[in-house]
C-alpha cells in the first residue's frame, strides 16, 4: 500500500529517494517551501496533518512530545540519526506490510539494535501518547 509522506528540512534526500524507489509520495519541505525558514516542529506537524501526509524526520524528542499533546495528526516516523539508509527503510517497509493499520494519531520510531545481530539491525517501536512506549 503506497502511503503519502511528507520529509521536514533535515531528512536524508537518499532516504526520500528509497521510499519513493519502493512507491511511497514523498512530499519534502523543500518541495513545499517550508524549508529553511524556522518553522517550528508544530507548525511541521500541522502542516503535515493538513495535507494528510505522516510526517518522516530524524528529530526525535520533540516530535515525541509533540505525538503525546498534539490533538490529532496523520502519523510520524521517527528514524534513528544512521547512515544505513537503505537498513532503516527496508526496517519500516517490513513493519508496514505486516502493520495494515492505518498510521493515523500513531508514531512509530525506527530504532537500531544495541547488540551485534544476525539479519536486520533495525527495528520499529511504537510510542503511546500517554508516556507507555
Amino acid at each position: 500500500m503506497a502511503l503519502q509522506f511528507y520529509s521536514n528540512e533535515n531528512f536524508p534526500i537518499t532516504m526520500v529517494n528509497l521510499l519513493r524507489s519502493e512507491g511511497h509520495d514523498v512530499l519534502t519541505s523543500y518541495e513545499a517551501g517550508q524549508a529553511n525558514q524556522g518553522i517550528p516542529d508544530d507548525v511541521v506537524l500541522q502542516y503535515a496533518t493538513a495535507t494528510g501526509r505522516i510526517l518522516i524526520t530524524e528529530n526525535r524528542q520533540d516530535f515525541i512530545d509533540l505525538h503525546r499533546t498534539a490533538p490529532n495528526h496523520a502519523g510520524m516516523i521517527i528514524f534513528k540519526h544512521d547512515r544505513d539508509y537503505t537498513g532503516k527503510v527496508k526496517a519500516i517497509i517490513d513493519f508496514l506490510d505486516e502493520d495494515s493499520r492505518t498510521l493515523e494519531n500513531r508514531l512509530l520510531r525506527v530504532m537500531k539494535q544495541n547488540i551485534k545481530a544476525v539479519g536486520q539491525i533495525f527495528f520499529v517501536q511504537e510510542y503511546g501518547r500517554n508516556g507507555e512506549d
